[in-house]
């Protein structure tokens, strides 16, 4: 499979390509929401580029810390990447977290909306719906890379992975769950859930709801679909982050439930 193109002397890989439209996608729509919401968009673009550097740096930290047994079996640990610091900054050996991104880019929006006089929560609840679908459309460069796919299986909308790509253990198994496709179109219903409680429910809900219910949804699907995970970053023998998605949907709903009950 061809994993990128080249433009002249410049190489552009499709998972890059992919994780910049998804990121493009996904500020359009927060443009989008911020305009029906009666917010300044320029806010939202001038902010774009720290989100993404914040998102970037976190999602490669998250990987550098946690580390997939994958990855600690071609000798990328995480004491190989802080005795190699310049190593954290190649992509292309080891990998990047979700979980990292989105902690990065939570806490590069609180210093931005400090920074400038703005309601976190509000810019949170505007711009979780763009992250959902940008967290979609960025899934498929996993499909590209012929990485994050599931246990075996003989079910018709199997994919299959190269002999490469295999894990070890797994080099006679041809055939795999899309775990890449199943976060793709949970992505999209937690987008399309994000958008329909927005407006069904917009004079009852409260800044901050939307920015909860994703940290309910998105977790949710996380931690469903790693129990299908073959290459799960483990720390102490437990699921880094299953236990980590758990945790966050947790607190998460329960304050979801405790900051609506107190309002009733």
């Amino acid at each position: 499979m061809v994993d990128g193109i080249h433009v002249g002397f410049l190489f552009f890989s499709f998972y890059g390509l992919l994780i910049s439209m998804g990121a493009l996608a996904g500020a359009f729509l927060a443009q989008s929401e911020a305009k029906r919401r009666g917010l300044d968009s320029a806010y939202l673009w001038d902010m774009l580029i720290w989100l993404l550097i914040g998102g970037i740096l976190g999602a490669r930290l998250w990987h550098v810390f946690t580390p997939s047994p994958s990855a600690i079996a071609d000798g990328l640990t995480t004491q190989y990447y802080l005795s190699h610091p310049f190593a954290m900054l190649d992509t292309r050996k080891g990998g990047m977290g979700i979980p990292g991104a989105v902690i990065a880019g939570a806490l590069v929006l609180w210093f931005y909306t400090r920074k400038h006089q703005l309601s976190f929560l509000v810019w949170a609840d505007t711009i979780v719906p763009g992250l959902a679908l940008g967290q979609a459309i960025g899934r498929w460069g996993n499909f590209i890379n012929q990485e994050l796919y599931g246990a075996p299986t003989s079910l018709p909308w199997a994919i299959f992975i190269d002999p490469a790509h295999r894990l070890a253990g797994f080099a006679d198994q041809a055939y795999y769950h899309p775990l890449f496709f199943y976060e793709f179109l949970w992505n999209l219903g937690n987008m399309a859930l994000l958008l329909w409680l927005a407006r069904r429910f917009s004079g009852r809900l409260k800044d901050g709801d939307l920015l909860l219910v994703y940290l309910v949804v998105y977790p949710l699907g996380r931690f469903l679909l790693d129990f299908l995970r073959l290459d799960a970053s483990q720390l102490g023998g437990v699921n880094a982050n299953q236990t980590l998605m758990a945790v966050i949907a947790v607190l998460a709903a329960f304050t979801f439930f405790l900051r609506h009950r107190r309002h009733s």
